[in-house]
């Protein structure tokens, strides 16, 4: 399938319904299909035992569904049950070259890797290679190679037991360079919640959403990022608990939603409203928008002083458990509306309307997503969200909290376990106690440094557990020729993707088994383990034919490299052999490692709803330095980190409902009402106007960054008119990330800030369509 034929609608029907069924349909009868067997794993989807969702990272309840996953969960379960192969006769017929000219969709849809492969110049072909001369590569490449030279890349895929295996071998190699796909999307969230709350998760339960009679939503888009999320949203809002969002884009399954699962209601087309208000707030405004609620709230608890009424302020809560309190309030009293009404392109009235709804509710619940943390000033706006949950109390009580909604589906397990480029953030000593090592202790490289040291020639070589690093990180236009110069690309995988088509001197691509498929290790089937957004614990348990006789598992593909890469003393710290054959080893040693968040880990693994792990600021206990939740003033009313100019736009990276992460399952993002093609720009309609442009005319975007010389320009975009602030643009991930240079990410964190990049609308134009062929 390739882009033919582009059609826009507007989509008026709701999420879910009809819609999500029709396009299961499509995508569980097409090419590759394991109908059958696709249908006989759904069935298993998210269950006590069954297998965790490989696609979002929402809670799984305690008593399932029928159908316990989304449209989004289906496809993803599709796509690795692919039963169409991507062997050695595929790369026969098929240079590497050509395979760079080929679009994302049109590399995955191949179907799934089934045998080891490596890389020929002579031939431009990957050909292939046995497991042992696998390994054998790259023990000799890397045991060459300073240690500091090699990344360990991890996407939120990797079950808990893999991710530790993984961070602990890297350790052992000598280095923390550790950068995981948490690097691209909530690191802010990891560095801001911690400085606030003192802890680096949210603080929300599943049933928390049973209790609350408030929600605000900022920059999250639940209709395509956590579709199952709607489920516990549509609950609330038929208690009547008022939901209230703001996101720059109107997306759909915040407006509307008909549970598919509710016979009735597909019979006869009704549906549940979901948001009670929808705010569009410009892009790179929530820090003036929670400015004025917090501000109006500041007024609102002074008129209830003087008229003698209870208060709107937890007093109470901030005089016993916060910290900053009177210079956030100096912060407030001093803000000018006019300020706040120009950066968050509302009104006061909306503002206050919302904040008197904010100010009436018992128990609320703050929801955020990358349309927050994907700014230059991204830790500034999840800390607003802090400052607003702390005003009014809101944090370690039932129905109430800050709920960061997490990506991939172990994103957010892996870092529990020590994948992670700080030193700080790892119970280092009680490794070195537990390995008979001394662990490095300097800061390792995330994904900016990692993709600073590509392009600099520092970072030599770059394992890659999952992902498609090269096309989620940003420069893609630099990253890509100088992925060349690396001595060593080793990709551990399930699909073909175009990272895997950037061949170092020596490159590798080794096939893994899905979550989805049976894992026997010594003759007994294996149980992994994954952490949701909320911190629940569950087991997740395959039981599809493997792909291929050849496919092994990603612990015992971890563990096989251990023992090629290691020095035979550093090998022997830890039982990869005894790892492998019970992955109940690996659970008792993560819990040695971490006891008090996995107390009885192996014990507690089949709990219903997944066991949470502790988090303290559920409790009202702050692990900050003033052992109090803090509140913060920030420095800027705009998150972009540029200021606004004639002809600059603000552009925001999204992501289709035909897609995950950088996965393209097809080219129709229905809710948005764009068919047939991945190459547009939503505008506002007089933007496209004042601009004289007609709908749909061919533009390209050049990012507009003062002072960077570098020309950076992706083309073959029509304009398209679309429910958004004006002079804010959206355009899909990852096709627009050449306009994002490696400098422009969040202070702090480094998030790449791809919901906010300043560029310029070209009428027509000459710029590459990307992917386009590969540079070089």
């Amino acid at each position: 399938m390739t882009e033919s034929h582009p059609t826009f609608t507007p989509y008026k029907a709701p999420a879910g319904g009809w819609g999500s069924v029709r396009s299961l349909l499509r995508h569980g009868t097409g090419d590759g299909a394991p109908t059958i067997e696709g249908s006989r794993q759904l069935q298993r989807q998210n269950k006590i035992d069954g297998f965790a969702c490989v696609s979002c990272s929402w809670a799984k309840p305690a008593e399932p569904h029928t159908f316990e996953f989304c449209e989004n969960g289906a496809k993803a379960t599709m796509w690795e049950l692919d039963t169409r192969r991507v062997d050695a006769a595929f790369f026969a017929e098929h240079t590497v070259s050509e395979l760079l000219t080929w679009a994302d969709h049109d590399l995955e849809v191949q179907g799934r890797l089934v045998e080891p492969m490596r890389y020929d110049a002579d031939s431009d072909r990957y050909v292939p290679v046995s497991w042992d001369e696998a390994f054998a590569i790259a023990g000799r490449v890397l045991r060459d190679m300073a240690p500091e030279r090699a990344v360990f890349y991890a996407s939120g895929r990797a079950s808990l037991e893999t991710s530790y295996m993984y961070a602990l071998l890297a350790r052992l190699y000598g280095n923390n360079n550790l950068p995981d796909s948490s690097n691209m999307c909530h690191e802010s969230t990891s560095v801001g919640l911690p400085r606030s709350i003192g802890v680096p998760v949210g603080t929300v339960l599943l049933e928390d959403f049973e209790h609350c009679d408030c929600i605000l939503s900022f920059g999250q888009n639940v209709g395509v990022n956590s579709p199952r999320m709607l489920h516990p949203l549509q609950e609330a809002a038929r208690r009547g608990a008022e939901i209230i969002t703001f996101n720059p884009l109107y997306e759909r399954g915040w407006e509307r939603f008909t549970n598919p699962q509710e016979p009735l209601a597909m019979a006869t087309g009704a549906s549940t409203r979901i948001s009670n208000a929808y705010f569009p707030v410009r892009a790179g405004g929530d820090i003036a928008l929670m400015q004025g609620l917090a501000r109006a709230l500041l007024d609102l608890d002074d008129a209830a002083q003087d008229e003698g009424r209870a208060r709107v302020l937890d007093v109470g809560f901030i005089d016993t458990h916060t910290n900053g309190f009177e210079a956030f309030e100096a912060w407030l009293r001093a803000a000018d509306w006019s300020d706040i009404e120009r950066e968050s392109g509302l009104s006061r009235a909306d503002i206050e309307g919302v904040a008197g709804v904010y100010a009436q509710a018992e128990s609320s619940i703050l929801i955020y997503g990358m349309g927050l943390t994907q700014h230059r000033h991204g830790v500034d706006n999840v800390r607003m969200v802090c400052n607003l949950a702390l005003m009014r109390g809101n944090v370690g009580r039932p129905g109430a909290g800050i709920c960061p909604v997490r990506g991939h589906s172990n994103v957010q397990g892996q870092r529990t376990v020590g994948i992670s480029e700080k030193p700080e953030l790892v119970p280092l000593d009680t490794l070195a106690a537990q390995y008979s090592f001394e662990p490095p202790r300097e800061k390792g490289l995330d994904t900016i440094g990692t993709v600073e040291g590509i392009l600099d020639g520092s970072v030599e070589a770059f394992i890659g557990l999952g992902g498609n690093f090269s096309r989620a990180a940003p420069d893609t236009g630099r990253v890509e020729p100088a992925w060349r110069g690396l001595a060593l690309s080793l990709q551990i995988a399930t699909h073909l993707n175009r990272n895997h088509l950037l061949c170092g001197r020596e490159t590798l691509l080794l096939p893994c088994l899905g979550r989805i498929e049976e894992d026997v290790q010594n003759g007994v089937a294996q149980r992994v383990s994954i952490e949701d957004s909320t911190t629940c614990i569950h087991a997740s348990f395959g039981t599809s034919p493997p792909a291929g006789p050849m496919l092994r598992s990603e612990p015992a593909i971890v563990a096989a490299l251990a023992q090629a890469i290691l020095p035979p003393e550093r090998a022997a710290c830890a039982p990869w052999q005894e790892w492998v054959d019970d992955y109940a080893r690996v659970r008792d040693a993560i819990e040695a490692t971490y006891p008090d968040q996995f107390r009885d880990f192996n014990a507690r693994l089949h709990t219903p709803g997944g066991f949470p792990r502790p988090v303290a600021a559920r409790e009202r206990r702050w692990t900050t330095d003033s052992g109090k939740a803090e509140f913060h003033v920030p420095e800027v009313l705009c998150a972009t980190g540029f200021e606004d100019k004639a002809g600059r736009y603000r552009l925001l990276t999204v992501r289709s409902n035909d897609q995950f992460n950088t996965t393209v399952y097809g080219y129709h993002d229905r809710f948005r009402g764009i068919d047939g093609t991945r190459r547009v720009v939503l505008m506002n309609a007089d933007d496209i106007a004042e601009l004289g442009l007609d709908d749909g005319e061919q533009i390209t975007l050049a990012a507009d960054f003062d002072g960077d010389a570098e020309v950076r320009e992706v083309g073959g975009l029509r304009a398209i008119p679309y429910r958004i602030p004006r002079g804010c643009i959206a355009a899909y991930y990852p096709e627009c990330n050449p306009l994002i240079p490696v400098s422009h990410h969040a202070i702090d964190s480094h998030v790449p800030a791809g919901k906010s990049v300043p560029v310029r609308v070209v009428r027509g134009g000459n710029a590459p369509v990307p992917p386009g062929p590969a540079p070089g």
